[in-house]
């Protein structure tokens, strides 16, 4: 048995495969996951829920049977569905007389720091209040074309969870977890019940895409498990076929794969690691093991800097080889501590005026990706 009686918050992710049908909404897989997460609300956790199929949705409405593959065909398609899919989830809340709400992100939301807060804040509120709160990202506006997109349910879902301090995910979906091998061809292939670390040999084992309307597989969801780990939250994978299945997983029952989680970083780590890097800024072997002391990253140790970046963003910090092994926020940005570079902490003043700050940035504004295996 697994021993979940520390878990308190909960974000259960459904896959398109098991909410839609030939016909569009499957209201009947709808209603089951509603049904278990009244009654993990009723067991006094809090649930959010992170829910895929807008596009599906929208192109069954539409009759659209190919795959979804413009970026103009996937944001009607959005369009069309987001409305389908939360009617269909709110009849469904009503008979529970339980509230939902819909929260529509786009992956820059989550970067920047203060958009982040702010949601943050609103779905605190929201679940302080007993609403299920129900993310998807806004297909509509969001495009990788402007690097705002998040590119599958599985990942945002995961960075949901850690970004709002989750203790367990749930990917449901339309296969039982992670085998050694497909069970359909290999009648050896085995379920891995219990994961305590991504390796490359267990990304080995996930093959295969989803289906024509989803962008997921299992590769993503490993990629989602990895990012909610580094967050102190544990990840369960396991099939929306099967009954009960949320409950059965939160009272210990071995259904599916559970990837064990890491031990849990502090918030604002965890907002640092999770956010892409707007630049890059090369330090030399000083300042590298300087870091890695817990000391301050000196302007005397920068030897380089990469792209185009404000104060406050994050930032990749690489070695004098290229090799990136940390993530920070600085306090200067890329004009200015290129004005910087090799000097001393006694000429900032002298080079960008009094008032400003004698490091590029604290120990507590860095998180070391390295160790992480980013």
């Amino acid at each position: 048995m697994r021993d979940f009686t520390s878990v308190r918050r909960i974000v259960v992710k459904a896959g398109t495969n098991i909410l839609s049908s030939e016909s569009g909404v499957d209201m009947e897989r709808i209603a089951a996951i509603v049904d278990q997460i009244a009654s993990l609300k009723e067991m006094g956790y809090q649930v959010l829920l992170v829910s895929s199929g807008a596009v599906g949705l929208g192109a069954k409405a539409l009759r659209h049977n190919s795959p979804v593959v413009y970026i103009a065909m996937k944001q009607a398609c959005a369009a069309i569905g987001q409305p389908l899919l939360m009617s269909a989830y709110k009849a469904e809340f009503d008979r529970h007389n339980l509230l939902c709400a819909q929260v529509l992100i786009t992956r820059s939301i989550l970067n920047n720091r203060r958009s982040y807060n702010n949601l943050r804040a609103s779905v605190s509120m929201l679940l302080a209040m007993g609403v299920v709160p129900i993310f998807n990202e806004n297909d509509v506006v969001s495009t990788s074309e402007i690097g705002n997109v998040f590119g599958d349910n599985d990942r945002m879902s995961a960075m949901v969870a850690s970004k709002i301090d989750a203790d367990l995910l749930v990917l449901l979906t339309d296969i039982d977890g992670l085998y050694t091998s497909d069970p359909r061809k290999d009648g050896n292939a085995r379920l891995i019940t219990t994961i305590e670390e991504i390796t490359p040999e267990i990304f080995s084992y996930a093959k295969g895409a989803g289906s024509r309307f989803s962008t997921g597989g299992m590769r993503t969801k490993l990629l989602a498990a990895d990012i909610a780990r580094k967050g102190g939250c544990g990840t369960v994978i396991a099939s929306g076929y099967e009954k009960d299945a949320l409950t059965r997983i939160i009272r210990g029952e071995e259904l599916g794969s559970y990837i064990m989680p890491e031990e849990r970083l502090h918030q604002r780590a965890r907002w640092i690691l999770n956010t892409p890097a707007e630049g890059r800024i090369r330090v030399d072997d000083g300042a590298k093991k300087a870091l890695y002391g817990h000391k301050s990253l000196l302007p005397s140790g920068i030897i380089g800097i990469e792209g185009v970046f404000g104060k406050g963003e994050v930032v990749a910090i690489i070695d004098s080889s290229g090799e990136e092994f940390a993530k920070a926020v600085p306090y200067f940005d890329s004009t200015e501590i290129e004005k910087l570079q090799g000097h001393r902490s006694s000429e900032i003043e002298s080079i960008l005026g009094k008032g400003r700050k004698d490091v590029i940035f604290r120990p507590e504004d860095l998180v070391f990706t390295e160790s992480a295996g980013l």
